[in-house]
């Protein structure tokens, strides 16, 4: 989690001590079917709705004058129950749920609450972002593009939307270029907003449309136009980096300080782009705002959607982790035929800390791909200090002198300003630096954000200083290191045990006066290249912090009988495109591209992944994406061992641990495979809404009011939903389960076998099923408790096809004996 994050918690903190009577967000639903789902019969109007996984046509004159009825009637509800000016709408919700977002009183709320005709109303929570080599560690330019047509066919035609921090339009990695324009799309009826300072507008064929939603934002008095732009541009960062990961230019040279780190390149490098902002750099978003950016975005036309945004705290009324205003729009857009990536979270490595929860959508875990930067400090007493450190050498064959920053002050009354940190040139004496290693300590002002590593480099530039070292003396539990591209040579010692070797012999070779001042600096050494990027056969792993299963259906945490994450994808340090007016990350204020981690990073891999399989097959469903992803990912590392998680060990320090599919979901995504999975598993609108009205514990009357739809489910059990994947977190005796498999390839025969951990014993039937292209075929599962462990047991399903298919699906249960 980044630092940032605190700063929200305590917002929320802060806003829930509001004298009572202050105005609030309020997100309402409201009887009567959105334009996704109406089938007709109110008087003069048309139905609108459409199948499962089919789009939307908006322009149509039966769309445009419901929506308007829809919009009339919510605005009728406000004036009759309020005085004019006692409120504000902020946005009608039309499309994907019938509703609409509304700044009033809690006593306004009560009223509304018991007003006819309405459904729900549920108090605005907040949303907040879950914070490059990959294409070439995922096999795509060989084995993926190709197949497209290359790297500028990739993607072509498909549209993804991006929900987030909004987007920087001049960078290159979002560049149209003139020797092979962009055609017209004409599914896509999203608008472009012209920029308010420069009245330029945001598109340019790559970028297809640019909106931005902050109507909450400013009611509830957190927008601030100076730093938060009142248009499309992005001033935090975040939605620049994501968008350049799914749909950046190809090849474009990721240059910081002089130095070329690589090229960067999207996913899907000739994806369009649809920018729907509704992510702040201060306290995160409203989920009133976006939900109107979702609702947008599907009403436009994008294909696929990118989140790489999550619930900052649950919920105020609704107990179900799967039914509040934000999943039951997810659950229309996918409907519509959009497939949705969601950042799993960054709470992890603790068990239940994701906040994508949902089968519709698909929850994106963490893994640090096999790029690590290391660098070391050579001291004068032959020892070499391991560290980290995204820079040049010294000049080799060279020592320079060390200096420590506490021991060259100008005077003593700077130590005020915590002067280790070397974040203050002024404060430090010119003359004792110039042509040494400064020495720095690193304090809990780097944790919070105060202090930045590319200010120490600043620093020991403006003093003369050769290069320099931050050193860790002390380190809070967790505490995660990046390095951090710098110009000059830099070096961050993080082992506390290597900082005290550098201490000691500092303070060996450096004689003082009885006062305690340095007579004479003798220490010396000299810093290595940290340019080049090591890399290792142990990867991918699953990222510290990347937030682990097992799912909850509730928010008293009980599991859930659906396995999340769903897939892993790279989302540890990432380089792409940056907003040289973004400060989400002190370190790269300023700069064209970052260097950044989360499972935000995640999230757009598999977007634009998503997209490539669009582009080949036009016509599979969200829930056929998903499957193709996860039945085809692997659950090995790169040297063939099974995939490792990052997990803190007993002393805090970090270790690894075999991964589970809490960690995984289905494994790491293989784009190459994916392309050609053989079976997928298919799933539509009612199969969802069957899993909601099978799920222990949700009222049906929530189910109707958030899908306006009845429970008349064959499914049986939430098991039964047919997800790539099988999960029973409560087993008693015997049970089964079934899934259906459709073919998508030619005829072949596939032979299925099963294992399982011995204390739950597993039989699949039939043993093996011949299918014929697009034909359809049930398999059961049976699993039964031989003995109660007490925690988890895995295993996983394998379908061999003659013609070389392979699908596998994970499978979770704990037994209990009642």
């Amino acid at each position: 989690m980044k630092a940032s994050g605190l700063g929200w918690a305590v917002l929320l903190v802060l806003l829930g001590l509001v004298v009572k009577g202050k105005a609030e967000i309020y997100i309402v639903t409201v009887e009567g079917e959105p334009i996704i789902s109406y089938k007709g019969g109110e008087n003069g109007f048309e139905a609108t709705a459409v199948e499962s996984d089919e789009k939307l046509d908006t322009t149509s004159e039966l769309v445009t004058s419901y929506a308007s009825h829809l919009e009339k009637k919510h605005d009728m509800l406000l004036g009759m129950l309020f005085e004019h000016g006692s409120y504000k709408k902020l946005y009608s919700y039309k499309h994907l749920i019938n509703g609409f977002s509304v700044h009033l009183s809690p006593q306004q709320a009560e009223t509304l609450k018991r007003a006819p005709g309405v459904k729900s109303v549920e108090r605005d929570w907040k949303v907040r972002k879950l914070t490059t080599h990959t294409p070439q560690f995922l096999g795509l330019p060989t084995g993926v593009w190709p197949a497209g047509g290359g790297f500028d066919r990739a993607g072509e035609d498909i549209v993804i939307g991006f929900v987030d921090s909004g987007i920087y339009p001049h960078h290159p990695s979002f560049a149209a270029h003139h020797d092979d324009p962009y055609g017209p799309v004409p599914k896509y009826r999203g608008k472009c907003e012209i920029d308010p300072d420069t009245k330029r507008d945001f598109c340019n064929g790559k970028i297809i449309g640019a909106q931005y939603f902050a109507e909450a934002a400013k009611a509830a008095g957190a927008f601030n136009p100076t730093i938060d732009f009142a248009s499309p541009m992005d001033g935090d960062g975040h939605g620049s980096h994501t968008a350049a990961i799914a749909a950046g230019n190809n090849g474009i040279p990721v240059r910081l300080h002089g130095h070329e780190f690589g090229k960067a390149s999207g996913m899907a490098p000739r994806a369009r782009i649809a920018v729907y902002k509704a992510i702040y750099r201060l306290f995160g978003g409203f989920v009133a705002d976006v939900v109107a950016a979702i609702d947008q975005a599907v009403h436009d036309g994008v294909d696929i959607l990118s989140l790489s945004v999550g619930p900052n705290s649950p919920p105020t009324n609704t107990k179900t982790t799967f039914l509040n205003p934000f999943d039951a729009t997810l659950l229309a857009a996918v409907k519509a035929g959009v497939f949705v990536a969601q950042a799993a979270g960054n709470g992890g490595p603790f068990p239940k800390t994701l906040v994508s929860y949902s089968p519709w959508i698909a929850s994106v875990a963490a893994a640090i791909d096999d790029r690590r930067y290391k660098n070391h400090l050579n001291l004068g007493n032959g020892k070499a200090l391991a560290g980290l450190g995204l820079s040049p050498s010294t000049h080799p064959n060279q020592t320079y002198t060390m200096v420590a920053a506490n021991d060259v002050l100008l005077d003593s009354s700077a130590t005020k300003f915590s002067p280790s940190d070397c974040q203050r040139p002024e404060v430090l004496n010119k003359k004792l630096v110039e042509g040494n290693i400064l020495l720095c300590g690193y304090s809990f002002n780097f944790v919070v954000g105060t202090a930045s590593i590319k200010k120490v480099s600043e620093t020991a530039k403006a003093l003369g200083a050769v290069g320099f070292v931050l050193a860790v003396e002390n380190v809070s539990p967790g505490t995660k290191f990046d390095p951090v591209p710098v110009g000059i040579p830099g070096i961050l010692i993080t082992d506390v045990s290597k900082t005290m070797d550098l201490i000691d012999y500092y303070n060996v070779s450096t004689p003082r006066d009885w006062t305690g001042r340095v007579k004479s600096f003798k220490a010396i050494g000299s810093i290595g290249d940290g340019l080049m990027p090591i890399l290792h056969k142990s990867a991918p792993e699953v990222a510290l912090f990347s937030a682990r299963g097992p799912n909850i259906r509730d928010f008293s945490f009980q599991d859930a009988d659906l396995l999340k994450p769903d897939i892993l994808a790279p989302g540890s340090l990432i380089w792409a495109a940056w907003s040289p007016n973004g400060t989400d990350e002190p370190n790269f204020v300023g700069e064209g591209f970052a260097l950044i981690s989360g499972t935000s990073m995640a999230a757009p891999h598999i977007a634009g992944i998503a997209a490539l399989l669009k582009q080949k097959h036009p016509q599979w469903s969200p829930a056929a994406i998903k499957s193709a992803l996860m039945t085809t990912s692997t659950k090995l590392d790169r040297a063939g061992r099974p995939l490792q998680a990052q997990q803190y060990s007993e002393t805090e320090a970090m270790k690894l641990v075999p991964a589970t599919p809490f960690d995984y979901g289905s494994g790491h995504v293989n784009p190459r495979a994916a392309l050609d999975p053989g079976l997928i598993f298919d799933a539509g609108y009612e199969d969802y809404v069957g899993f909601l009205c099978t799920t222990p514990g949700i009222d049906i009357h929530e189910i109707k009011k958030y899908t306006n739809s009845p429970c008349n489910s064959t499914i049986g059990r939430p098991s039964n939903l047919n997800t790539p994947s099988i999960t029973i977190s409560h087993l008693v005796g015997t049970q089964t389960v079934t899934r259906t498999v459709t073919n998508v390839a030619e005829e072949e025969t596939y032979v299925i076998t099963a294992r399982m951990h011995p204390s739950i014993a597993i039989e699949t039937r039939p043993s093996a099923m011949t299918l014929r292209p697009g034909a359809s075929r049930k398999f059961s599962v049976t699993l039964t408790t031989r003995s109660v462990t007490g925690s988890y047991c895995f295993g996983e399903i394998t379908m061999k096809g003659s013609r070389g298919h392979k699908v596998t699906i994970p499978v979770v249960a704990m037994g209990h004996w009642r």
